[in-house]
């Protein structure tokens, strides 16, 4: 009974494996032209726009003055006369210190300038008078010359003199200092009623001033850097940052545009051997002095002349480690790849600086379903360049 039970259910068995072999068979052979097919790919010929590239470095801002304000004559400090970090203008008060030992040296130099100008009155009228005298014999030209020698002596006294007044003027005029430029002031270091040293070296340090309109922007570039742009200048693609003033651009940390224009102005005249690099300064103008000395940001600085740029999107390039490299298809249908060196971003595309032509067919949309050598089925498309991009 078991025995001949089991059979039918074996032979159900069999059909139904039979049946399900068949079955997928057929549906392979169904399908079998789309699933074992050359994929589908889109390619295009890259965009050609012409550009120029810009180099980016990180840096801060400078003032282009510093000045430190320092006492220039002895004295106590009578009154300040500004805010602790408020905008001065050239020329304006700052500092008085007690004027009168000063004013009270004026006039006394004043009265020495106005006795030495008696003696050599005295002494003129004396050679005036000797002229006659020593024509007449009343006199001898012995004496004569003795008058000249007095009034040469009087004139030499007079401008000591005169010097004296001056040099007691001008201590009176330091007993007020006044801002040397315009710029933003530091905080007072001395409090009125102190004594303050003054001299030509040694003078206290009462604040200090720097300018911020314009501003410079200081950054270092490599030396690989500033070998690019003596080739360049030296074979007239762009002319060297020293010789004219290549346009620059900065953004500061919290922006995402390089909305600050300026130019060169300076590049030292040696790299620093210990970091390979060299020192540039760019200036910018700072009307609403919103730029701040020490600040940190990106400048942008004019890294070639103008060329025709290859462009195709970020999409189409692909890594082999630390090379990008992109597919192509070759003339005879086959893919290849191609490693590239890539340029910067350009309205919206990047931009290839070696390894395409304007005539390769690049695939820009299908690149994780093809390998090297294999058939594709090529799809014409085109590379949209955005108008309103940078």
């Amino acid at each position: 009974m078991n025995v001949t039970g089991q059979r039918p259910r074996r032979g159900r068995s069999v059909m139904l494996v039979v049946t399900a072999v068949v079955a997928l068979a057929s549906c392979k052979k169904e399908g079998g032209e789309q699933a074992g097919g050359p994929p589908e790919v889109t390619v295009a010929k890259p965009a050609i726009e012409k550009a120029i590239d810009w180099d980016e470095y990180t840096g801060h801002f400078e003032a282009v003055d510093t000045v430190d304000i320092r006492a220039r004559v002895s004295g106590y400090l009578n009154s300040v006369h500004f805010n602790d970090g408020q905008y001065v203008e050239k020329g304006a008060l700052l500092y008085e210190i007690d004027p009168r030992p000063y004013q009270a040296a004026l006039d006394r130099a004043h009265a020495d300038m106005l006795a030495a100008t008696a003696r050599l009155k005295l002494a003129d009228r004396d050679v005036t008078r000797g002229q006659e005298l020593v024509k007449n014999k009343t006199i001898s030209q012995e004496n004569f010359d003795q008058r000249i020698q007095a009034r040469d002596e009087a004139n030499a006294s007079l401008a000591a003199a005169q010097a004296a007044e001056r040099a007691a003027a001008l201590n009176v005029e330091f007993a007020q200092i006044k801002a040397p430029i315009s710029g933003r002031i530091s905080d007072n270091r001395v409090s009125v009623g102190n004594l303050v040293s003054g001299g030509d070296t040694g003078g206290t340090l009462l604040t200090t001033i720097v300018t911020v309109d314009p501003i410079d922007f200081v950054f270092d570039a490599s030396e690989s850097a500033y070998l690019k742009y003596s080739r360049q200048s030296k074979s007239g693609e762009r002319v060297s940052s020293r010789d004219t003033p290549n346009p620059v651009r900065v953004r500061l940390l919290d922006e995402t545009d390089f909305t600050h224009e300026g130019h060169m102005d300076f590049v030292d005249n040696a790299l620093n051997a210990q970091t390979g690099t060299l020192r540039g300064r760019a200036l910018i103008p700072n009307p609403d002095r919103f730029l701040s000395p020490g600040q940190f940001g990106r400048l942008q600085l004019l890294g070639s002349g103008e060329y025709d740029a290859i462009l195709i999107p970020d999409s189409a390039i692909l890594s082999d480690q630390a090379k990008k490299f992109v597919w192509v298809i070759g003339d005879d249908g086959k893919v290849q790849q191609r490693y590239v060196t890539l340029g910067h971003e350009i309205k919206g595309l990047r931009a290839i600086r070696e390894g395409l032509n304007a005539q390769d067919r690049v695939v820009i949309d299908g690149v994780q379903r093809i390998r090297p050598g294999v058939d594709v089925t090529a799809k014409d498309g085109t590379i949209q360049v955005a108008s309103d991009a940078k």
